[in-house]
């Protein structure tokens, strides 16, 4: 059994998890812009990481400092986020910037370098500026603690064009022990995961093996993360991370393992389904529904056709029950031997095509009345197969191109 997911402020402490921040000044003065999470020495953990080519250096880093000890038989015990600068395109330099924050970082606490994984976030191409960072480390570390606002100040402070914190939380019963689940998110804009997406920090107390952890962060970031997408854009800085600190319920048999998997998965898709709610400029929350598929592949493929077609989100922003741009986004997906005489698609309660044309009870008021909704279901019914997607996605709206028009001035 799960409570209900809770956002801030009513997240709970987690045992041996403290987060500090600071005001470093890194882009922008008096805001939070460096962040310290703390892990106990009885952690456990697994991250997944952007896949785009020039990924940037703390992506290089904090992968290496996790393999490393992983290696070793050890987890990492410290996570150090930056905003404002993404240190990626940045070159060998980048990689020595990463590592002396890093080095920074583990002097304070007095660990092994491998202990810190560094996140940036924030411009791409643009050197890290280090005098700021080096100073405010001592900073965020000093101010490190588990009270109730710890987590949404992380949150804050994690932040880049995001109008507001991400944060979620659950607790579940692991026989006759409760386990908490809390995460933090931060994303906006460049949303279109390629394994996580944005950057995710996810703490639970239960006990769980490293093995079984990476596959429930796989498993559950495929049907979150994996499943939204603002622009189509994959960062160079994408990172998930699920630590279990040790100090809780063991996650072991089949049942247990089925419990927690269900609550990672509501905080996971609470975090996702926040990022897609502050998408940039975005004024609509649109679900795409494609069912009945030959594979859950061709879900997803039909599905992101849909949600990445500029014609249907600007159609969306207008509220213009221009139904044909969706029609024409499902019928350019790469499905192979498409019958479209099969295929039915509805927005909400109205549908609109079947039989590969308008759907004969549509009407065009009925269709203008669903899109001026700020929640919308688009669903896609392909008759061909029993498998099924859901993405999650958001409208194309004038302020989306202002905020990335003036995104470095």
């Amino acid at each position: 059994m799960a409570v209900g997911v809770v956002p801030f402020p009513a997240m709970p402490r987690i045992k041996g998890v403290c987060l500090g921040s600071a005001m470093a000044g890194i882009k922008t003065a008096g805001r939070r812009d460096l962040v310290v999470i703390e892990l106990p020495e009885t952690v456990t953990m697994a991250g997944v990481f952007t896949l785009n080519a020039f990924c940037a250096a703390p992506v290089h880093v904090a992968k290496a400092h996790l393999g490393k000890c992983l290696e070793n038989h050890q987890a990492p015990r410290y996570w150090l986020i930056n905003t404002g600068n993404a240190n990626a395109g940045t070159g060998e330099q980048g990689m020595v910037d990463a590592r002396q924050s890093c080095v920074a970082l583990a002097d304070a606490a007095g660990v092994p370098v491998e202990s810190v994984l560094p996140f940036s976030t924030g411009v791409i191409g643009e050197p890290l500026p280090m005098g700021k960072l080096l100073d405010g480390i001592p900073a965020a570390f000093a101010a490190r603690h588990g009270h109730a606002d710890a987590w949404e100040q992380a949150g804050e402070g994690i932040l880049t064009t995001d109008t507001r914190p991400k944060g979620a939380s659950i607790v579940v019963n692991i026989g006759a022990q409760q386990v908490t689940i809390n995460g933090i998110a931060k994303g906006s804009g460049m949303i279109r995961p390629n394994m996580a997406t944005m950057l995710g920090f996810v703490v639970t107390d239960a006990s769980i093996e490293q093995p079984l952890l990476d596959q429930l962060l796989r498993e559950t970031t495929e049907r979150s993360f994996n499943c939204i997408t603002i622009d189509s854009d994959t960062s160079t800085n994408d990172a998930c991370m699920l630590a279990a600190t040790g100090q809780g319920a063991v996650v072991a048999t089949e049942d247990e393992i089925a419990i927690f998997r269900n609550g990672l998965q509501r905080v996971m898709t609470e975090l996702a389904q926040a990022i897609v709610r502050d998408g940039e400029g975005a004024t609509k929350f649109v679900t795409l529904q494609v069912e009945n598929a030959r594979s859950r592949q061709e879900a997803l493929d039909v599905a992101f056709t849909v949600a990445h077609s500029p014609l249907v989100k600007t159609a969306l922003y207008a509220s213009d029950a221009n139904w044909g741009r969706i029609l024409a986004a499902v019928g350019r997906a790469p499905v192979e031997a498409f019958d479209v005489n099969r295929v039915v698609i509805a927005l909400d309660e109205v549908r609109l095509v079947e039989q590969g044309g308008r759907a004969p009870s549509y009407t065009e008021a009925a269709g203008s009345a669903v899109m001026a909704r700020e929640e919308i279901t688009i669903r896609i019914d392909l008759d061909r197969g029993e498998e099924s997607a859901t993405v999650w996605t958001t409208d194309l709206s004038h302020d989306y191109v202002s905020i990335n028009a003036d995104y470095r001035s």
